[in-house]
């Protein structure tokens, strides 16, 4: 049995980081999410929370590649994982927004693994992903305030903008209604645990 069949079959639970990159998780004047600094550490705990488990999930760390000129354009610092990982955590480099289209992610998550899913951004990757989970009969835990997106500009609504937590907040009631499980981070010593 290879090392990756012999880790596909030691864990049920995966924990997926969905573009925590640095171009946007750094402060929000330079750029970055308005919630970025709740967000940030959530995400930094939710890692290390994973991480010390008696039995860890197994990690995945999800990278969008942008195109030319773009803030995580490939090999530039914004492109670049935010929580280095450790050797034995793969990093799976996308051009979509669902993290499974076009790339060997579906390969590396056992069939009845339940996926936790973290990151960026809430209506764009982490909604298609988490939604793509979902239909190919995986249990799917979104934690709030461990996702994060923009405000958005209502180009329809006479320019208007819907704020970002707003905005997060739609995307969970819709995964919710999808089938998706939210938890909160007070929730977080129960998520990587044997249910």
């Amino acid at each position: 049995m290879s090392p990756s069949q012999q880790l596909r079959n030691a864990t049920r639970r995966v924990l997926l980081l969905i573009d925590v990159q640095v171009h946007m998780l750094k402060d929000p004047e330079d750029g970055g999410v308005p919630a970025v600094h709740t967000v940030r550490q959530n995400i930094e705990d939710i890692l290390a929370k994973a991480r010390s488990e008696k039995h860890p999930p197994q990690i995945i760390h999800v990278r969008n590649s942008g195109e030319p000129r773009e803030p995580d354009e490939p090999n530039t610092p914004g492109w670049q994982l935010l929580f280095p990982p450790l050797p034995h955590e793969p990093i799976i480099d996308k051009e979509k927004n669902n993290a499974f289209a076009n790339t060997r992610l579906g390969d590396l998550i056992p069939e009845n693994a339940e996926i936790v899913v973290v990151g960026m951004q809430s209506d764009y990757c982490v909604r298609a992903t988490c939604s793509a989970a979902l239909t190919t009969g995986h249990e799917v835990i979104l934690i709030r305030d461990a996702h994060a997106t923009f405000d958005r500009d209502e180009v329809w609504k006479g320019g208007s903008v819907t704020k970002a937590r707003v905005v997060e907040g739609e995307v969970e009631a819709e995964l919710e209604e999808a089938g998706v499980k939210l938890v909160d981070m007070k929730d977080l010593d129960t998520v990587f645990k044997d249910r």
